[in-house]
């Protein structure tokens, strides 16, 4: 009787995939709490400062400020949420696509991602339900920003770092340095 080497493999793919699983679930819950730190602290400045206002005092160089915006970063498309929001709608469903896609095993790119996932989410909450985004930290020569944008900043940040510096290491499906100039891999 011939033995079943399917089996053995069964149980691999099995375990990988409750792996993957898991992993999406992380990446999900990392996409929420952006969202939920986003919204809530958003709330707590429209709840606290006056529209306009900023603590503490302006020669501060961090601030708390209370501004809202209706266009994108920098002020762009200012009075184009519902464009915004569709454009937003498009770039979830791409970072979905992405997200899941085996094609993009590496955890620092699959990080990326949902940061950018949860931060598109976040503004695009404010879009949709006020047509306007509440940005809220000021720092010298740079406009307001939030949690939202933040969150979008450093996992564009990272994936193009993955994606200029970043190496893929077949075996284990993540990212390893470049070898040193001599040519031997840094341990």
């Amino acid at each position: 009787m011939p033995s079943d080497d399917s089996a053995p493999l069964a149980v691999v793919r099995a375990q990988l995939a409750q792996r993957t699983r898991r992993s999406d679930l992380r990446l999900l819950a990392l996409a929420a709490s952006v969202v939920a730190v986003d919204q809530a602290t958003k709330a707590a400045v429209r709840a606290w400062l006056a529209l306009g206002d900023s603590w503490p005092a302006d020669d501060w160089p961090v601030r708390l400020v209370h501004f809202t915006n209706t266009g994108a970063a920098f002020g762009l498309f200012q009075n184009a949420a519902p464009l915004l929001a569709v454009a937003s709608l498009a770039g979830i469903a791409l970072i979905l696509v992405y997200l899941f896609s085996p094609d993009f095993a590496q955890t620092p790119i699959r990080l990326a991602l949902a940061l950018m996932l949860g931060g598109a989410l976040g503004n695009l909450i404010d879009r949709v339900t006020r047509g306007e985004v509440v940005d809220f930290i000021k720092v010298p020569q740079w406009p307001a920003f939030n949690v939202a944008d933040s969150a979008i900043t450093i996992g564009v940040t990272l994936l193009l770092w993955m994606t200029l510096f970043g190496r893929s290491d077949p075996e284990s499906g993540s990212a390893s340095p470049p070898p040193a100039e001599d040519g031997s891999t840094p341990s």
